[in-house]
């Protein structure tokens, strides 16, 4: 059953997960694919994916005729970066860099028209007149102003980016890994307890059921390009075994 971004809101509102995938593959037939298995989202990221901003129109619409959200993660925090891909058909927008409450108060402005916000009438393709707005948690000083951030109205919730985070931190490597993960499960407490909906990126689904049952509701099950190369990696892997043990 196809969903809307009003969909996601209440369900978040209501303390309800909902679930989706991080794609950085381009093209509109890989977008209408990855909606078909009954993602509630699917996130097209412009940051580090090999979408480019005029793909997005086609596959926010092939996304969105598949039954699920278009939502795009934006190059930057910048003023055009937020509101650019929702005139192209984004239905929301996840942003990344943003360093604290004042720099999260400007990319929620960026994505509201007048009188909420700046941002400018000249919608292309489909999109939303109240998109999803998320900002990433990925730096200190983000994590140091949590409380600020978690209280900017207008605000549709927070996505943690565990590894520029982990950067920021100082704790990148294995020993730091349990340090880290602590972190992780106070930001989701504490976005839980302020009553905002909260997500931490992750690879697969176990990853992302760890997370969801502490507590988030914005729940990431995979990311395109890592699950394909696994997927064909395990299947090498089978064909090649068997086709060894036939050899003999």
């Amino acid at each position: 059953m196809a969903i809307s971004e009003v969909d996601l809101r209440r369900r978040w509102s209501e303390g309800r997960p909902c679930h989706g995938l991080w794609s950085l593959l381009p093209g509109a037939v890989t977008g209408e694919v990855l909606a078909r298995t009954g993602l509630d989202y699917v996130v097209v990221d412009l940051q580090h994916g090999a979408v480019a901003e005029t793909d997005l129109p086609g596959v926010a619409a092939a996304i969105t005729a598949a039954g699920s959200v278009p939502l795009v993660r934006t190059r930057s925090p910048a003023f055009a970066d937020v509101g650019r891909p929702l005139d192209l058909g984004a239905r929301g927008v996840v942003v990344p860099n943003v360093r604290d409450a004042d720099h999260a108060r400007q990319v929620v402005a960026a994505g509201r028209y007048a009188p909420a916000g700046g941002r400018s009438v000249g919608r292309l393709s489909g999109g939303a007149d109240q998109p999803l707005l998320i900002v990433m948690v990925e730096a200190a000083t983000a994590l140091d102003d949590l409380d600020a951030v978690l209280a900017v109205e207008g605000l549709d919730g927070v996505y943690v980016g565990p590894g520029d985070l982990s950067l920021s931190l100082g704790l990148t490597g294995p020993e730091h890994r349990a340090e880290l993960r602590g972190v992780l499960s106070s930001i989701v407490a504490r976005a839980a307890a302020a009553g905002v909906p909260v997500g931490v990126h992750a690879y697969d689904g176990e990853e992302a059921a760890g997370y969801a049952a502490e507590g988030a509701t914005i729940v990431t099950v995979a990311v395109d390009t890592v699950s394909l190369g696994r997927a064909v990696s395990s299947s090498l892997g089978v064909a090649r075994g068997r086709s060894g043990s036939d050899a003999g």
